[in-house]
């Protein structure tokens, strides 16, 4: 199973999707971070929330001893956030988020950095902006957080393509089979045939 302490600071937990996880892998890195240091986790967009302290807002679920959850913008809608945001009539500062993710850690010279996605890749923030496309200019490289299941290895591949054409670093791939139900089996099956056509390491989680 791949090694969460080693993994670098700071970093992206990136999905396939919508419910594939990615909260639940960023807490088991954060929590694995934690350990030997403080932990900033960073959720710069989040929809379907009212404020940061409301019981789905995914800051509230990593948050814990050693580790700071911040939210930047919360939208109340759960849709994209461009959607979410056009309902609300606002305009989302791309720009100041990106200076928001890119903030120093707390304590200089110590602690990491975690920063969670929002829904998939390419999930609209602006009329002509999506995630990706915002988030490849920080230059942040990321875990990819997949179902573990069926149709899985489709997704998954797109996903990373998209990725490696646009630069990014990789540093895993983690299928989680919690998310859609899939057996333990099944989700060891497809990160096998994955390894076979990806670069970095592939794992399934249990």
């Amino acid at each position: 199973m791949l090694n969460l302490d080693a993994l670098p600071s700071p970093l992206w937990v990136l999905g396939t999707g919508t419910g594939v996880g990615k909260t639940f892998v960023a807490s088991r890195i954060a929590r694995a971070w934690a350990e030997r240091g403080p932990v900033s986790y960073r959720k710069p967009f989040q929809t379907g929330v009212d404020r940061a302290d409301h019981p789905e807002a995914d800051a509230s679920a990593v948050a814990g001893p050693g580790i700071t959850a911040e939210s930047h913008v919360l939208l109340r809608a759960p849709l994209s956030p461009l959607a979410a945001s056009l309902r609300e009539g606002r305009t989302l500062d791309l720009e100041a988020t990106a200076r928001w993710c890119l903030r120093p850690a707390p304590h200089p010279g110590e602690g990491r950095i975690l920063l969670e996605g929002v829904g998939g890749l390419m999930v609209p923030l602006g009329p002509n902006t999506h995630f990706l496309a915002w988030a490849t200019g920080l230059r942040i490289p990321c875990v990819l957080v997949a179902l573990g299941g069926l149709g899985t290895l489709n997704h998954t591949l797109l996903s990373a393509e998209a990725l490696m054409l646009r630069g990014w670093r990789i540093e895993a791939v983690l299928l989680n089979p919690g998310a859609d139900g899939a057996t333990q089996d099944a989700a060891n099956e497809n990160a096998t045939v994955l390894q076979g056509f990806l670069p970095m390491p592939v794992h399934a989680l249990k």
